[in-house]
């Protein structure tokens, strides 16, 4: 009897050990299936919401459908918005196609706009492809240009093409330039070249140089090599050097030698050490 006893109340100890548990587990469902039902998921059950719940879900599925509506997904549903909803929705969907006319966008609709809104996206419209012909950006109507316009265009069109041919980028048509201007891309491309061969750089041609523009150039190499031979690097052509340069290096080359083998540096070659170099470092030998 005292064991049957015995048995229920370990029993009953082990059934209230597992109730928190089990109710924490009941609460993080509900608290999950909560955030599901405002959601709008289809993991969401309905039957286990309390009435407080019920309203707020129903709450955030009005809001969903109120940012669906604004955003113009087809997900909206009309018929659930509110008057005042619907009349600023209405207002929304009417500045954002005027801004869309504004910007020459294919969602333009041109028959929602007023009088007053056709005549100002016209302007805009007009300005816009006044600024893609000038810029030689985007698309551009010549036919729509008044023949002011057109003027403002073409000479835009020829101070570009003069730059373009200065500085050797874009499109540079030399059958429009004037003679001065001729002279002044001809002067500018001249000088680029230079530059480009004093500072090893490509589009080099060496044969477009002057005599004072070559000596400068074969200077400005020699210093560069010069550098890299100091420096070690692959670039470095010896042959290029003077009797005075090489000899030079040759000193720097053996004192960095001597100083690696003095401090037991990797790089120490003692094939190279003098006699008493050699000395220095093994004093025994």
């Amino acid at each position: 009897m005292k064991a049957t006893l015995r048995k229920c109340l370990l029993a009953q100890v082990a059934c209230l050990s597992l109730w928190p548990i089990s109710a924490f587990a009941q609460s993080s469902e509900l608290v999950e299936n909560l955030a599901d039902c405002k959601a709008g998921r289809e993991t969401c059950d309905g039957s286990r919401l309390n009435p407080s719940q019920s309203a707020d879900v129903a709450l955030a599925r009005h809001e969903r459908n109120v940012s669906d509506c604004r955003n113009g997904y087809d997900s909206c549903d009309h018929s659930k918005l509110s008057e005042p909803e619907t009349i600023a929705l209405a207002v929304a969907d009417h500045r954002r196609n005027v801004s869309d006319c504004n910007d020459g966008m294919r969602s333009c609709d041109w028959l929602k706009l007023t009088q007053s809104e056709a005549r100002a996206v016209a302007v805009a419209e007009q300005q816009r492809n006044l600024d893609n012909c000038r810029d030689g950006l985007g698309n551009c109507d010549l036919s729509k240009l008044t023949p002011s316009q057109t003027r403002r265009v073409n000479e835009a069109r020829h101070q570009m093409s003069i730059s373009d041919c200065k500085n050797g980028t874009g499109f540079c048509d030399h059958s429009q330039l004037t003679l001065s201007e001729t002279q002044e891309v001809t002067a500018a491309e001249r000088r680029r070249n230079a530059q480009n061969c004093q500072n090893g750089w490509d589009d080099c041609s060496h044969s477009k140089l002057t005599l004072l523009e070559a000596r400068q150039t074969a200077y400005s190499e020699h210093r560069r090599n010069l550098a890299a031979c100091k420096d070690g690097q692959e670039t470095c052509d010896y042959t290029k050097l003077t009797a005075a340069e090489a000899k030079t290096l040759a000193a720097a080359e053996h004192k960095r030698n001597y100083t690696a083998c003095l401090r037991g540096y990797g790089y120490c070659d003692p094939s190279r050490l003098t006699v008493e170099e050699t000395r220095t470092i093994h004093p025994g030998n």
